[in-house]
């Protein structure tokens, strides 16, 4: 048994950590929100399903985590290790698209195999974060590295922008980056303090989904956060590709590509992130998730619908808004309506479920837009927002009820 001075020491070597680990996955996170896709379409010239492919495989990652944690414990070995592993198969995954050369395809497979084992040990860390950060300053800690992240992004959105605006077709030093920044973050968790669970004889994988038929209200959200996810995630496949592909009139450069996609929305994380926190606190739940979901439908209609410089920028702002709040939304909900012990098992269901809505709806978002325009997939991902905030009413109504 360690005793309390112990236990805080070990909060703050983690954390410490975690802040130098912040700033490489902070790096990284602008590949999958805009860098990755961008050397697809101006580069490569990729078709559309393989744009497809890329903008899923982080949400094929996010899907097969439902497994990471239950695997962990057949094997019986520390979380720390599963991490490092998970991290060097997204380097060598980064490499792969170093070294593709003109081949499009190792391009593909690189940054697929990278985006996959990035979000598959997402519970992972999490479980980190459970094992060595007390209740008391959980959230404190994890916003704070989180604005370490944001701000991180949004300088790599303008320089790495810049820097591949110069180079042309010369993507291949980006990627080698991206592998070292996976590498030291595996070094980072590495270096934490041993976490390990209770090993199992037996893999039960799909056990998490019997709440879904047994708490009302868990089914009824899950069922508005399809909606409003997938209406989200409709509108972001295509935000790159939006403003990259010439044939739907902007064709940005790599510098403002990156300005738009990635340091607009990671500044206004910053901002608005703590902001966020304090309604969450302080507000019912239900009122605080339609608040965000206004935010989220005004942002997409005016990205789209606006057709100027300044509209792609205004509306990026407001689906950051939206986003610094529903990054809160999403991993803290569950706390709200689960017991203690069953929150990781709230929490697998409903990021399977986010993974599954993730793979799909880039599927759909190329093909209608292929079809009928990008204006189409904005004006439907606006209206499943709509009608996910709209099924929430009756919950609203209640809320109000029981603050008089």
């Amino acid at each position: 048994m360690m005793n309390e001075s112990e236990d805080i020491g070990q909060q703050r070597r983690t954390f410490g950590l975690e802040l130098i680990r912040s700033v490489p996955q902070g790096f990284i996170e602008t590949a999958g929100s805009t860098f990755a896709m961008y050397v697809a379409i101006r580069v490569f010239g990729a078709p559309v399903w393989m744009k497809m492919v890329i903008a899923a495989a982080a949400s094929g990652g996010l899907l097969l985590s439902l497994f990471t944690v239950q695997i962990v414990r057949r094997l019986g070995c520390s979380v720390n290790a599963a991490s490092v592993f998970v991290w060097c198969l997204s380097a060598v995954g980064f490499a792969m698209a170093a070294v593709a050369g003109e081949s499009v395809r190792i391009y593909l497979a690189g940054v697929c195999l990278a985006a996959v084992m990035l979000t598959v040990g997402a519970p992972l860390i999490s479980q980190i974060y459970r094992k060595h950060y007390s209740n008391k300053v959980r959230g404190r800690l994890f916003s704070l590295a989180g604005v370490v992240r944001a701000v991180t992004g949004a300088v790599a959105g303008v320089g790495v922008g810049a820097w591949l605006a110069r180079q042309g077709d010369d993507f291949h030093g980006l990627f080698w980056f991206y592998s070292g920044c996976c590498l030291a973050m595996a070094g980072c968790v590495f270096a934490m303090a041993r976490v390990t669970l209770g090993r199992t004889s037996r893999l039960k994988l799909f056990d998490a989904f019997k709440h879904v038929s047994q708490d009302r209200a868990f089914r009824k959200l899950l069922f508005c956060w399809m909606l409003l996810g997938m209406g989200n995630l409709l509108s972001f496949a295509l935000f790159v590709e939006y403003i990259s592909n010439p044939v739907y009139g902007f064709e940005l450069d790599a510098d403002r590509a990156g300005l738009i996609t990635s340091t607009i929305p990671m500044l206004v994380f910053v901002v608005c992130v703590v902001p966020w926190g304090m309604v969450f606190d302080r507000l019912p739940f239900y009122r605080v998730r339609v608040m965000v979901n206004v935010f989220f439908f005004a942002g997409i209609l005016v990205y789209y619908l606006g057709g100027t410089y300044l509209s792609l920028c205004v509306g990026m702002a407001l689906h950051g808004i939206g986003r610094s709040g529903g990054n809160i939304l999403w991993s803290l909900w569950v706390t709200r309506f689960s017991t203690e012990d069953n929150v990781g098992e709230y929490m697998s269901v409903h990021s399977c479920l986010t993974g599954f809505r993730g793979v799909l709806a880039p599927v759909i978002a190329f093909s209608v837009a292929g079809a009928m325009g990008p204006g189409i997939v904005a004006l439907g991902g606006a209206g499943l927002i709509l009608l996910s905030s709209l099924l929430l009413i009756p919950e609203l109504r209640a809320e109000a009820r029981l603050s008089r």
